[in-house]
């Protein structure tokens, strides 16, 4: 004997019901995001405007002959030497752009690096003790306003003209940014994320690798963008005043540039020094948007 179930009808929607179905449906469904062209343009588009604008002040200052041309050549003939020095090095004696720009970025990495080392072992060495810090505290201060071209004669008189000084001036112009990174990210840490941390078991090494360190991260960041400027600017402030080393590298390069009166070779130095710095920043700002994406901080609202 079999035993029929009442079939349970289907509601139906009306028409406006089914909109409002599809549209809160469609709400959140995942989007396909722009694309890397797009994220490029968008990234570029207001660095390139800004450029355009500087080259047309240029031009219009060039026009107006408020000096000569052979003390302020025009943007045309300054990136014409640019691009003749760069892809058509056999026009030219002597060491090459490439040469040049591979001499200044070896010495700047390297003494970056271990100012990063030394900087960041410090800065957790005035966390951990407190007597360090008080001791040794506000002379990271003195040392982060201090100007990096006054320690130059001291290193020149310590190692003379040597690679060793530059790397020394560069330590020292970079060295207290990063640990002052280090210092007011690990102060910052909120003490909720080290009990709990604690409570794991997250003790000594382990606890500075996976809380303090990542939670310090954006601070640490900073004090590492600051640090690389410090160490752009002492590199190149003695490369220009003191012949150190005996390679061409962009600061030599840079002073013999004034002293022959080559205004042209001159003025395209300083644009490739300008480049050099804006393609670091925008290294800096790529890991600095990660670690925000990474935490919600996007900006939205």
């Amino acid at each position: 004997m079999s035993v029929d179930l009442p079939v349970r009808a289907t509601p139906q929607l009306t028409d406006a019901e089914l909109t409002e179905l599809t549209v809160a449906r469609s709400a959140y469904e995942p989007k396909a995001g722009p694309g890397l062209a797009w994220k490029a343009w968008q990234s570029a588009w207001p660095k390139l405007l800004a450029v355009g604008i500087a080259l047309a002040l240029w031009e219009v200052v060039f026009l107006s002959g408020w000096k000569p041309a052979f003390v302020l050549p025009s943007p045309g003939s300054v990136l014409q030497e640019l691009f003749d020095r760069a892809f058509r090095p056999g026009l030219f004696p002597g060491t090459t752009l490439w040469e040049q720009l591979a001499k200044t970025m070896s010495r700047g990495v390297t003494g970056f690096a271990l100012a990063i080392a030394i900087g960041t072992l410090l800065g957790v060495a005035v966390v951990q003790w407190r007597a360090l810090r008080l001791a040794i505290g506000s002379l990271l201060a003195g040392l982060q306003t201090m100007p990096s071209i006054a320690w130059f004669p001291l290193a020149i008189l310590f190692f003379g003209l040597t690679e060793t000084a530059i790397l020394f001036v560069v330590i020292l112009g970079a060295a207290p940014s990063v640990a002052a990174g280090v210092i007011t990210g690990i102060d910052e840490v909120p003490p909720p994320l080290l009990r709990a941390g604690k409570m794991i078991g997250a003790n000594g090494l382990n606890r500075y690798r996976h809380i303090v360190l990542p939670a310090a991260m954006p601070a640490y960041l900073a004090g590492l963008k600051q640090g690389w400027a410090f160490s752009w600017r002492s590199l190149l402030a003695g490369e220009l005043l003191v012949p150190i080393g005996g390679a061409s590298a962009l600061g030599s390069a840079l002073s013999y540039s004034r002293s022959t009166g080559n205004a042209v070779w001159l003025l395209a130095l300083m644009i490739v020094i300008l480049i050099v710095g804006m393609v670091m920043d925008a290294i800096f700002g790529i890991f600095t948007r990660r670690i925000r994406e990474k935490r919600g901080l996007t900006g939205a609202i």
